[in-house]
């Protein structure tokens, strides 16, 4: 009797897949992207409300994790280390706001000048509940906003959210708690 070769690993974990991509393994980053593009690129734009600004930085959050793989040791979950990348590029170009002129004096008129696209008549129940959702959360204070994307969006445990954002677990308990009694009594102060 022939016996079967053992079973491949189907789903290789992600931290295998960067190891192999560190050691040359195209095929690998690509799984890892493809696992990855989606939740990393929804993180950005919650963070910066600016699909344009979230494509720049998505792209050079990837280009510093390809100039890391070399360095890359599996110390800590992938999606942590991937999201602390994000989270350290999120700060720099917050940082980096801070140091630039301020907008023209003209720029509410220019804005009134763009059309808005999402007219009432447009707009379904589902639409406004997002958008309703979207408000309250961008009522958040940023350290308030960016556990919650973690946790519900990207499904990180605590302990993984304090890695990234660099506090402790107890911190991290205490922040989800106020962001999602903020939202509790925010969605729950208006009618629908």
């Amino acid at each position: 009797m022939n016996e079967a070769a053992p079973a491949s690993d189907p789903d290789p974990s992600d931290e295998a897949l960067m190891l192999a991509y560190a050691g040359g393994d195209a095929a690998a980053f690509d799984i890892l992207y493809g696992r990855y593009r989606l939740r990393l690129y929804r993180f950005l734009v919650r963070q910066l409300r600016d699909p344009a600004l979230a494509d720049e930085l998505f792209q050079d959050v990837w280009q510093k994790l390809i100039g890391a793989r070399a360095g890359w040791t599996p110390d800590a979950a992938f999606s942590t280390w991937l999201f602390r990348i994000a989270h350290n590029r999120l700060a720099d170009h917050w940082r980096a706001q801070q140091h630039r002129p301020p907008a023209p004096a003209d720029a509410d008129e220019r804005t009134a000048r763009v059309p808005d696209p999402d007219t009432p008549e447009r707009q379904l129940s589902e639409f406004e509940q997002r958008r309703r959702l979207q408000l309250a959360l961008d009522e958040l204070p940023p350290e308030q906003r960016e556990v919650i994307a973690l946790r519900l969006e990207q499904e990180l445990s605590l302990e993984e959210i304090g890695r990234v954002t660099g506090v402790g677990r107890e911190t991290v308990k205490s922040r989800l708690r106020y962001a999602m009694d903020k939202l509790r009594a925010r969605l729950g102060s208006v009618a629908p």
